[in-house]
């Protein structure tokens, strides 16, 4: 038997244990899955110390591998932004941020809040330079080998002009590099429509711009990709606005959740169809652990100085994991780093090209 690895051996994910909806026992829950099936884990957990040592102490597992960091107060989810980075310095938010900050911590998770979240991680570890805005990536069930697709922006900022794009597409394209191992990641620009007349003036600007990068990015630009690419195998990665893309994730959890109840209606019409549901229950279990959003809980902010996941307000224990495990992903593969020397490098690039282009007289 060998000898697990210390906690300063250990890759370090600092945890919010406050937020989300179902409080701090399915957070450390979540967090002792990981450590269960990972001996490489340690954690910073951030709260109410006397409520979460009682939790901790109930996990064996866990013993060992949790440093505490004592929180009095808590992100709601109906706190405002604003009022968090005035007032938050006391919550477990604002402390779980500042152990990545500081170092003490390779990513950082949360369930709370994503608008505080958001705004207390671009306040406290800033944006990587060359970037203008940060964006939230997600995996998107699809039928592609690896079962997934990244598509950012979802949500962290409703505005996005041709620059921002090209700059989702490189950060997009190094988390799917790094998080799911594609070593040439296909990237698609979402549009009304695939032909390159289509579509507002930023995209067609983003269109030329992003192609132009694509070798030198190491990723293939496949152009422009319509709605129903989200869930496809023409890319890997799919590129849009935040407001374009958070109304497509809100679409198709809702649309995921109407088939999801049509099924069992379907499956109680008469007894043959329940009947068929018994025959079934091997297909249909295989069907639901596919899609079950459980398993890629977390949006992953890119852009930042550092890794934060921003994971479900409503995750269970499952989902709390599978956030975590993002978070060590991207830790073990250096992703952070990997991300700033590429939009550093690009940075550079388009300064080159800026300066190299004739100047109108």
């Amino acid at each position: 038997m060998t000898d697990q690895p210390s906690q300063t051996e250990r890759i370090i994910i600092s945890v919010d244990a406050m937020g989300g909806d179902s409080g701090p026992a399915v957070v450390v829950a979540g967090i002792a899955k990981s450590a269960d099936k990972n001996p490489k884990i340690g954690f910073i957990l951030h709260g109410r110390e006397s409520e979460l040592k009682k939790l901790v102490a109930k996990r064996r597992v866990l013993e060992g591998r949790v440093v505490f960091r004592d929180c009095p107060d808590v992100v709601t989810m109906e706190d405002k932004p604003s009022q968090v980075v005035r007032n938050g310095k006391q919550t477990s938010m604002w402390s779980a941020l500042e152990s990545v900050r500081q170092g003490e911590a390779h990513g950082a998770v949360s369930c709370g809040n994503t608008g505080a979240l958001m705004a207390l991680s671009m306040m406290r570890l800033r944006k990587l330079p060359g970037v203008n805005r940060p964006a939230i990536a997600i995996l998107w069930p699809s039928r592609n080998p690896q079962g997934f697709n990244v598509m950012l922006d979802v949500g962290a900022d409703v505005r996005a002009d041709a620059k921002d794009l090209l700059q989702f597409a490189l950060m997009g394209a190094s988390y799917a590099r790094n998080g799911m191992a594609l070593a040439r990641p296909r990237i698609g620009l979402l549009n009304v429509g695939t032909e390159e007349h289509k579509g507002r003036a930023e995209l067609k600007e983003a269109h030329m711009m992003i192609s132009d990068f694509a070798d030198q990015a190491n990723f293939d630009f496949v152009g422009f990709v319509e709605g129903s690419d989200i869930p496809g195998n023409k890319a890997d990665v799919i590129i849009t606005d935040g407001f374009t893309g958070n109304v497509a994730i809100k679409t198709g959890e809702g649309t995921a959740g109407l088939i999801g109840d049509l099924l069992r209606e379907a499956f109680k019409y008469s007894p043959l169809s329940r009947l068929a549901s018994i025959l079934a229950i091997t297909s249909l279990n295989r069907l639901k652990k596919r899609i079950d959003p459980r398993r890629v809980n977390g949006g992953v902010f890119l852009g930042l100085n550092g890794t934060v996941i921003k994971s479900h307000g409503g995750a269970d224990a499952t989902g709390v994991s599978a956030a975590v495990k993002l978070a060590f992903t991207l830790a073990e593969s250096g992703f952070s780093e990997k991300l700033a020397a590429r939009v550093a490098s690009t940075a550079e690039l388009q300064q080159d090209a800026a300066h190299s282009a004739p100047q109108s007289e």
